[in-house]
């Protein structure tokens, strides 16, 4: 039964997604990936705080439990990226033979979202900034956070960049052999770079004590590279994607829209990057 006929019978009959006949076209089927997506996504914010109240010496929780929520919920919003794209994308072009998607409409809606994650590292920026500014910033414990990883870290990422930038042009000018290989390259330093930052996490929480609730410069410190490794990983599993698309021969220089938008996320996560190192790791201990 349709959702027009549901209302036609006065709102009565089963509760369930819109069918899909009445699906609106051009952007996926009906899909319960998105609400998967949201649960994992709120989650991470349960899960943040659980792991800041199991910290200390008078811990509320222990801190498996704020550790394993975070890690649980994380995974669960990447599987429901995971699926949500899988949905609207891979399995549709099986069914469909083509790709029906306007590149206009997906790009300016990449546009749109990644507007979205302006202001959401924006107000990152901005809480830093404004606590910067304040007398609490005085005589505050900042660890010297600046190292060979970082730098080692940064020229990984920046490089992908490139090398996705090069993996497109290789597209267009349908050179296929190019375009698998750079595109290959570019997701490996992606994981290489998650890896990276896993470490660093280790040797600064393991090593030097250095933790989230060391302050206001380590909250800082962990909520902003941490929601930047977020979507250096979500980053990741859409380059997956792409790629395994890439490998059955979905894309031609004719039809490249979600090489296209895909590459416009990675490019953002990379100049975001280049900001948090000049303002948390360089200018960290800057009076």
């Amino acid at each position: 039964m349709s959702t027009t006929d549901e209302h036609a019978d006065g709102g009565h009959g089963d509760h369930h997604l819109p069918a899909t006949e009445d699906w609106p076209r051009g952007f996926g089927e009906a899909s319960w990936w998105p609400f998967v997506t949201a649960i994992g996504g709120s989650g991470i914010y349960i899960g943040a705080a659980l792991l800041v109240l199991s910290l200390g010496e008078n811990a509320l929780v222990s801190t498996t439990i704020g550790a394993g929520a975070t890690v649980a919920s994380v995974g669960l919003f990447l599987v429901g990226i995971y699926g949500w794209l899988y949905h609207a994308f891979v399995s549709d072009f099986w069914e469909r033979g083509t790709d029906h998607h306007s590149g206009r409409t997906l790009k300016f809606a990449m546009l749109l979202f990644l507007g979205s994650e302006v202001a959401t590292f924006g107000a990152g920026f901005i809480y830093y900034f404004m606590v910067r500014g304040t007398d609490v910033w005085v005589g505050a414990d900042i660890p010297h956070v600046w190292g060979s990883l970082v730098i080692v870290n940064t020229v990984i990422l920046l490089v992908s960049s490139v090398t996705l930038h090069y993996s497109h042009v290789a597209l267009l000018n349908g050179n296929r052999d190019r375009f698998m290989k750079l595109l290959g390259l570019t997701l490996l330093l992606g994981i290489i770079f998650i890896g990276g930052q896993v470490y660093e996490y280790y040797e600064f929480i393991v090593h030097e004590n250095f933790t989230i609730a060391q302050g206001i410069y380590g909250s800082a410190f962990y909520g902003l590279t941490g929601l930047h490794g977020l979507h250096v990983t979500m980053g990741a599993v859409l380059l997956g994607i792409v790629f395994v698309r890439a490998y059955y021969g979905q894309y031609s220089p004719e039809r490249h829209t979600s090489v296209s938008t895909a590459s416009m996320y990675w490019h953002f996560v990379d100049v975001v990057w280049v900001f948090l190192v000049v303002v948390l790791y360089m200018g960290a201990n800057l009076v």
